[in-house]
């Protein structure tokens, strides 16, 4: 099947973003599928290829529609090829990713290098990244790996190093995400749209100062404070207050919190008939 031009994309889409694709080879489970296609589009990303799937029918069956859970637009977009060769064509640099150390291939790196290296080389206008994960119960063959610019590995637990083929692209498209953001002109941090929070604004010392004459006021109320004999309680109140620089919500809470306890107090004092 022929691969999808830029314009199949969303409008939305980073140019970026649209120039890395994740290429499944062999998989054989649709739920993993379908997991995959969740993983690519909540990192941003919507190229899924597949290479010679177990089942020509895997991107359409229920597990991996449910799996997908929103993400069905990246399977209906997914193109699967007969080949590895076929499923890395337009790309200029793949990144073949593997548990196992290979004696010979490709140069290695870790996730996050080629996450690097993948913004670099996608900072060319044409440039490609392929990101190639293997079937799920064998990984990449040799040749597979030979057809890819790099070996890529997730630098997991050494004695137990085995990650879920979607697991393990979702970890790719998270460094990905990482590196590539700066380069589509995109935030790191979800954006408040300028929202302003006046109550997190600081207070003023009038505003402590206050609130500190009525935590000192409640402290007496609750017994906790012994007004003949303070010690150094006071002073000691008041300094932890003041270098926390209290924001005007925390001001109105504590104060709060001093009504309630004088209340209480009052309510727990026997009253004279």
């Amino acid at each position: 099947m022929t691969p999808p031009v830029s314009s199949d994309f969303p409008a939305d889409a980073p140019d970026i973003f649209s120039r890395v694709r994740f290429v499944m080879v062999s998989p054989t489970h649709p739920g993993n599928v379908g997991s995959a296609a969740r993983a690519i589009k909540t990192m941003g990303f919507h190229d899924l290829h597949l290479v010679a799937p177990a089942d020509p029918d895997i991107l359409r069956q229920p597990e991996a529609l449910a799996l997908a859970s929103g993400a069905g637009d990246i399977l209906a977009r997914a193109c699967s090829h007969a080949s590895l060769a076929d499923a890395l064509g337009p790309t200029t640099l793949a990144f073949a990713l593997t548990a196992r150390a290979r004696a010979i291939g490709p140069p290695p790196c870790d996730i996050r290098e080629a996450a690097v290296q993948s913004a670099a080389e996608l900072a060319l206008p044409d440039a490609r990244v392929a990101i190639v994960l293997g079937t799920e119960r064998t990984g990449l063959s040799n040749e597979d790996i030979t057809l890819c610019q790099r070996v890529c590995h997730i630098p997991a637990n050494p004695a137990y190093s085995s990650l879920n083929v979607s697991q393990a692209l979702q970890l790719a498209a998270w460094e990905m995400r990482y590196a590539l953001l700066p380069l589509a002109g995109a935030a790191r941090l979800p954006d408040t749209h300028a929202r302003h929070d006046p109550g997190s604004d600081p207070a003023s010392s009038e505003r402590v100062q206050a609130m500190l004459d009525h935590f000192e006021q409640a402290l007496l109320a609750v017994g906790f404070l012994d007004p003949l004999h303070p010690k150094k309680l006071v002073p000691r109140m008041r300094q932890m207050w003041t270098r926390n620089r209290l924001s005007a919500d925390e001001v109105d809470m504590v104060r709060g919190l001093c009504t309630a306890m004088i209340r209480s107090a009052d309510r727990a004092t026997p009253q004279n008939d």
